[in-house]
C-alpha cells in the first residue's frame, strides 16, 4: 500500500488476513471482471469455500457474534465498507451502515459450458489518516452548538495571523486550546509567560507541532476532544527544508491529531500564491490542501474550509519608514508588474473564524482579499508619499537583476548545496515581484482584481497612516523579510 492509500501488486493481503489475487485495492470505486470457461468453476468455489472458513474462524477468534446461519449468514462488522457483488453467483458486503455486517449468500450453479463473471461493482477502501473508527457520514452536529460548547484546536497560534485568530475565537465565546512552541516570536524572543499573556483566554498547550508523538502526548495530557482544528502554521522563512517541515508534515500532524480526537472540520489558512506553484513553500501547501480535499472526499463527516488570502499589511509596509526618513521608494520595473487587495491580520483573522461554524464555508476554498481596488506597488508608494506631504521620488529596479541573481544562485547550489535557501530567497523575492496576490482567472490565464472577493473594513492607507505616527512595533518582518 502507497502513501495515498492504494495497493497496486497482484497479490495481497488483506487486514483480515486472507488475500485478493490480481485485485487492485484502492480509494476509489474499482470494476474488475474475470471470464473464464466452465471448467474454473469447481476451482473457483472450492476458493470460495476457503474463504468462508477463513472469515468464519477469525471472527469467532475476535468472540464476534453469529447472528443468524441458515441460507444467509449475518456477522456484525465494525469497518469501513466494502461491498463484492458477484452476479448471479456470490454476493457478500461490508456494509459501512451502522450497524455493518457481513452477507453471504447461497451460490447458484450457473448453466453448463457458460463463462464465469465476477465484477466488482464496488469496491471502496478508506485511506483513513488515523486507526480511529470512521466518523460518522451525517453532517457534524457541532455546527448547532454554542460557541461556548465547540472545542476549537489552534495551531500556529503564535504566528502573526494566528495571535489574532485565538483573539477572535476566543471573542466569541469558543472554547480555545491553542498549541504553541516554548520560544517562539522572532528568533524565539517570546518566552513563555510572554506567550500566556498574548494568548489569554484560551487554553495554552506548549508543545511541538513538527513531532507528531510530542504533539499527540501533549493532547492526550489534556484529556480533550475537538470540533474543528485551525491551523495558522506557515514556513518562518520559505526555505526547501522549512517549507516542507511546516507547511506541509506539522500542519499533517495537526490534522491527524485532531481527527484521532474527535475533529469533523479543518480550517487551513494557505495563500492565494500557491494557485501558481513555482516555489517550495507553495509546492508543499499545495500537496497537503490535496489531502485534506481527498479526505473529505472519501468521508462524508469530515469537511474543510482552506483560506487563500492575499497580501497582508504587514508584508507592504517594509519601506514606510525608510520613506519617512527620505528614502526613495524600491519598485521593481514600472511599478505595475503586479497588484493585490491587501487584508489587515484582524479582518483575516474573523473570516478565518467564520469558516468555523458557517456552512457556506465547507468544502470550499476561499480566496480572499481586503476591502478597497486593487492596488499596484506605484500606487502603494503614492499613497505613501501623499501622506507624508512629499513629492514621490520612486527608484526602478529592473526585473532582470533578479533573474541573473537567481541564475547565478541555481548555478552555484549544483556546486555548494548549502545555498539552496538562498537561492529559493531569490525565486521567492521574483515571485513577490512580478506576481499578483489575485485570482488567477483560469480563462484568460490572467490575474482578476474583480473575480477576487473582498472582505472587511481595514484599508492599507490606514495603516500606513498608524505605522507613520507610531512606527513598525508588532509588525516586523523577522525572518520572512524576504517576503
Amino acid at each position: 500500500m502507497d502513501a495515498t492509500g492504494k495497493a497496486t501488486s497482484s497479490h495481497r493481503h488483506h487486514p483480515f488476513g486472507f488475500s485478493f489475487l490480481s485485485l487492485t485495492i484502492s480509494s476509489f470505486p474499482l470494476h474488475y471482471q474475470v471470464n473464464h470457461h466452465h471448467h474454473f468453476l469447481s476451482s473457483f468455489i472450492s476458493h470460495l469455500t476457503i474463504l468462508f472458513a477463513l472469515f468464519c474462524t477469525l471472527f469467532l477468534l475476535l468472540n464476534l457474534s453469529v447472528n443468524s446461519l441458515t441460507s444467509k449468514m449475518s456477522l456484525c462488522y465494525t469497518s469501513n465498507f466494502i461491498s463484492l457483488n458477484h452476479q448471479k453467483s456470490l454476493s457478500f458486503t461490508f456494509s459501512s451502515d451502522s450497524p455493518r455486517f457481513i452477507n453471504l449468500f447461497s451460490v447458484k450453479h450457473r448453466k453448463p459450458h457458460h463463462p464465469i463473471k465476477f465484477t466488482a461493482e464496488r469496491f471502496k477502501l478508506f485511506a483513513s489518516l488515523t486507526p480511529s473508527p470512521p466518523t460518522e457520514t451525517a453532517p457534524s452536529s457541532y455546527r448547532s452548538k454554542s460557541p461556548k460548547d465547540v472545542n476549537v484546536l489552534v495551531v500556529g497560534s503564535t504566528g502573526y495571523i494566528g495571535k489574532y485568530v485565538v483573539r477572535e475565537l476566543v471573542k466569541r465565546g469558543f472554547n480555545v486550546t491553542a498549541i504553541a512552541r516554548e520560544r517562539s516570536g522572532i528568533r524565539g524572543s517570546v518566552d513563555k509567560d510572554q506567550t500566556l499573556n498574548q494568548l489569554r483566554g484560551a487554553n495554552v498547550c506548549f508543545s511541538d507541532v513538527t513531532n507528531l508523538d510530542a504533539l499527540e502526548g501533549s493532547l492526550n495530557s489534556l484529556g480533550n476532544s475537538f470540533d474543528v482544528v485551525v491551523s495558522c502554521l506557515a514556513s518562518r522563512n520559505g526555505g526547501v527544508k522549512d517549507s516542507w517541515k511546516i507547511d506541509y508534515e506539522a500542519t499533517r500532524n495537526s490534522l491527524v491529531a485532531g481527527r484521532k480526537r474527535g475533529a469533523s472540520h479543518f480550517v487551513l489558512l494557505s495563500a492565494i500564491c500557491v494557485q501558481k506553484p513555482l516555489l517550495e513553500f507553495q509546492r508543499a501547501k499545495l500537496k497537503f490542501e490535496d489531502e485534506l480535499m481527498k479526505l473529505a472526499e472519501e468521508d462524508g463527516g469530515f469537511s474543510y474550509s482552506i483560506v487563500r488570502p492575499t497580501a497582508f499589511f504587514k508584508s507592504l509596509g517594509g519601506q514606510v519608514e525608510l520613506v519617512k526618513d527620505g528614502k526613495p521608494y524600491v519598485m521593481f520595473g514600472d511599478g505595475k508588474l503586479c497588484a493585490c487587495k491587501p487584508m489587515s491580520e484582524s479582518d483575516l483573522a474573523s473570516f478565518i473564524v467564520d469558516c468555523v461554524l458557517s456552512e457556506d464555508k465547507i468544502n470550499k476554498v476561499l480566496p480572499i482579499g481586503g476591502p478597497g481596488k486593487a492596488l499596484t506597488p506605484l500606487e502603494q508608494g503614492e499613497m505613501l508619499f501623499r501622506l507624508l506631504g512629499k513629492e514621490p521620488k520612486f527608484l526602478k529596479v529592473p526585473i532582470g537583476i533578479m533573474d541573473f541573481a537567481i541564475g547565478v544562485l541555481d548555478f552555484l547550489v549544483k556546486v555548494f548545496p548549502s545555498l539552496e535557501d538562498a537561492a529559493e530567497f531569490g525565486k521567492i523575492g521574483r515571485y513577490y515581484a512580478a506576481e499578483s496576490m489575485l485570482v488567477l482567472d483560469p480563462e484568460t490565464g490572467e490575474y482578476s482584481a474583480e473575480k477576487t472577493p473582498s472582505y472587511g473594513n481595514d484599508t492599507l492607507e490606514e495603516f500606513f497612516a498608524r505605522v507613520l505616527r507610531e512606527g513598525m512595533a508588532g509588525q516586523e518582518l523577522g525572518e520572512q523579510t524576504i517576503f
